[in-house]
């Protein structure tokens, strides 16, 4: 693996059983994501996009093929090995959130650290460092139910930052919001971005895939392009 890459695919394959019929949704991917890359992925509904997602963010092991991320084969991982790479490797952002609705926003951001053994002050100082860096220094003890929509994706952006992970995987993170508030998530990821992490972000809207440095464009299971492009910044 190049030590520039945090992601290197090959033959990647993805194959379903509908009783007795195999689809075939990913169909030999290769691709290479090189460290601090700003990726968006792109195609039409059934064009495979969420399960390569599901398969970068280790929620979902290939049929076939190797996955090297950060220089392991994730691949071949039982699946508490996967459960301790999607903790300290991934940050995950979706489209609905998935806060802890009876939780602070600072108790919410923490969370991952539990999983990784962290202790309470470490936990409580890391969370606060990133709340504040996402601009919510105001809000840590806000529940889900006292924050707006983008308020609370910030909080859901803090959790995906706070173990320091190798690639923030990003899937639809406006689709929930209004164009005022996605824009503002949108200037938040490219500070991100800016900032040195790898971010590599599901889409179905130009607008949002227009902020990535490079757009891959999926179609049958199979990549149809793959281009780099000059990132629209609205900081």
């Amino acid at each position: 693996m190049s030590d520039n890459n945090v992601i290197e695919i090959r033959g990647i394959i993805r194959d379903f059983k509908l009783g007795q019929e195999t689809v075939h949704v990913l169909k030999g991917i290769d691709l290479d994501i090189i460290r601090g890359e700003y990726v968006a992925i792109m195609g039409p509904s059934g064009s495979g996009k969420s399960t390569l997602m599901n398969l970068l963010g280790c929620l979902d092991t290939p049929t076939g093929g190797n996955y090297i991320l950060n220089g392991q084969d994730v691949s071949q991982m039982s699946d508490d090995e996967m459960a301790d790479i999607r903790n300290t490797e991934i940050g995950f952002v979706f489209q609905t959130f998935n806060l802890l609705p009876r939780t602070t926003a600072l108790d919410n951001v923490a969370l991952p650290m539990i999983y990784a053994g962290a202790s309470k002050k470490a936990r409580e100082e890391r969370a606060a460092e990133v709340l504040t860096d996402v601009g919510l220094a105001d809000r840590m003890d806000h529940k889900p139910n006292q924050l707006s929509g983008g308020q609370r994706q910030r909080v859901a952006v803090g959790r995906a930052l706070v173990n320091k992970p190798s690639i923030i995987l990003a899937d639809e993170p406006t689709g929930n919001l209004d164009s005022k508030t996605s824009n503002e998530i949108m200037v938040l990821f490219d500070e991100i971005h800016k900032a040195g992490n790898t971010v590599i972000m599901v889409t179905h809207e130009e607008d949002i895939a227009a902020h990535a440095q490079r757009v891959i464009r999926l179609r049958d299971g199979m990549i149809e392009s793959d281009t780099y492009q000059e990132q629209l910044t609205t900081a």
